[in-house]
């Protein structure tokens, strides 16, 4: 247990997000404000009974994507795609769902899988520009989102614009065509759904030949090649499941409220910087991902309520994500060394 304890607070992790902490601290102070007042906002805010319903609904969005990315992270791989993916998932699932013959339990899950479907194929295009165009998958991928999202934009604006709204949105979902919700709140069935491609992704990391692969290549790409991983099959197949939950984040926000497609609604939280932020944090591990994830929600809807009650700006907790990942990719080793010597000089004591 000693061990375990030692371990956890000699990780980078740790020491990044403690570090963040206290410069957050320091910035609040240097502006006049009270930083455990702000911090206490956050935390009552995001996880108080009135917060705790807007943080898993955010948490959702952000863990999907984060796992959207770090799947093919973990082998080394960045998909910037995240937002074309997303959005393309999203307006193919209400364009499912307003074109749909059949009963509504049943066009909720073909607008779900339409969704996983576009935004895979999309992720593959982007995996076919490396494969045979020779584009690194980072460029390809990220230039792809923006004709995928101008796209969405101008179907929202045009085609399937709601009659008489001045606003860019797609008509209203027929009655039923919705996720089911957990009560009065606005968390959907969708949270289940991504916390089981958590499961499902924690399960082939790390027990199946596949997952090691996967870790393989993201340790040393030329020996796993010379172990026989086949790069381009790899790259194909990490990028459809990618893109299909990066789809199945976007149909989710559509089958929840509003329950239609709004031009800028997905992009515009920053669900996929936020994902690859909690990925990165976490080195694409799922169980770290998911804590990374549940971590930045809190500061996305913490933030909001701190801006409320004690007018510091929720600027701040965007500062504190920077900080972190700053801290995290600088590779400290002074206070990771200190508190190694500090642990086993004490477990030497006992």
């Amino acid at each position: 247990m000693n061990q375990r304890i030692s371990g956890a607070l000699r990780s980078p992790i740790t020491f990044s997000v403690l570090a963040g902490v206290l410069i957050g601290a320091l910035f609040l102070i240097g502006t006049g404000a009270d930083p455990i007042a702000a911090y206490d906002a956050v935390l009552t805010g995001s996880l108080g009974g009135d917060g705790i319903g807007s943080t898993l609904t955010t948490g959702t969005s952000v863990l999907g994507m984060a796992l959207a990315l770090a799947i093919p992270l973990r082998a080394g791989l960045i998909n910037l795609g995240g937002d074309g993916q997303m959005v393309l998932g999203g307006i193919t699932a209400a364009v499912t769902g307003l074109s749909s013959p059949l009963p509504a339990p049943l066009t909720v899950v073909l607008a779900l899988l339409a969704g996983m479907a576009a935004g895979a194929a999309y992720a593959v295009l982007a995996a076919l520009c490396e494969n045979h165009l020779g584009v690194p998958l980072l460029v390809s991928s990220l230039l792809l989102s923006y004709p995928a999202v101008s796209l969405a934009s101008y179907l929202a604006r045009y085609p399937l614009k709601e009659p008489g709204s001045s606003l860019p949105q797609t008509r209203a979902l027929p009655d039923g065509v919705a996720l089911p919700a957990f009560g009065d709140s606005t968390v959907t069935v969708g949270l289940v759904l991504v916390v089981l491609a958590a499961a499902a992704y924690w399960f082939t990391d790390r027990r199946t030949a596949f997952g090691y692969e996967i870790r393989m290549t993201g340790l040393n790409a030329r020996f796993s090649a010379y172990a026989g991983v086949e790069r381009r099959g790899l790259t194909l197949k990490l990028m459809s499941v990618s893109g299909s939950l990066a789809g199945l984040v976007g149909a989710i926000g559509v089958l929840s409220f509003p329950y239609r497609f709004v031009d800028g609604s997905l992009t515009a939280p920053g669900y996929t910087w936020t994902g690859l932020t909690a990925a990165l944090l976490a080195t694409a591990a799922p169980f770290g991902t998911v804590v990374a994830s549940f971590f930045f929600a809190v500061l996305q809807v913490g933030g909001l309520a701190m801006e409320r009650t004690t007018e510091v700006p929720r600027e701040l907790t965007q500062v504190l994500q920077a900080v972190v990942i700053v801290f995290l990719a600088a590779r400290l080793r002074f206070p990771t060394r200190w508190f190694s010597r500090r642990f086993d000089r004490r477990e030497e004591a006992v």
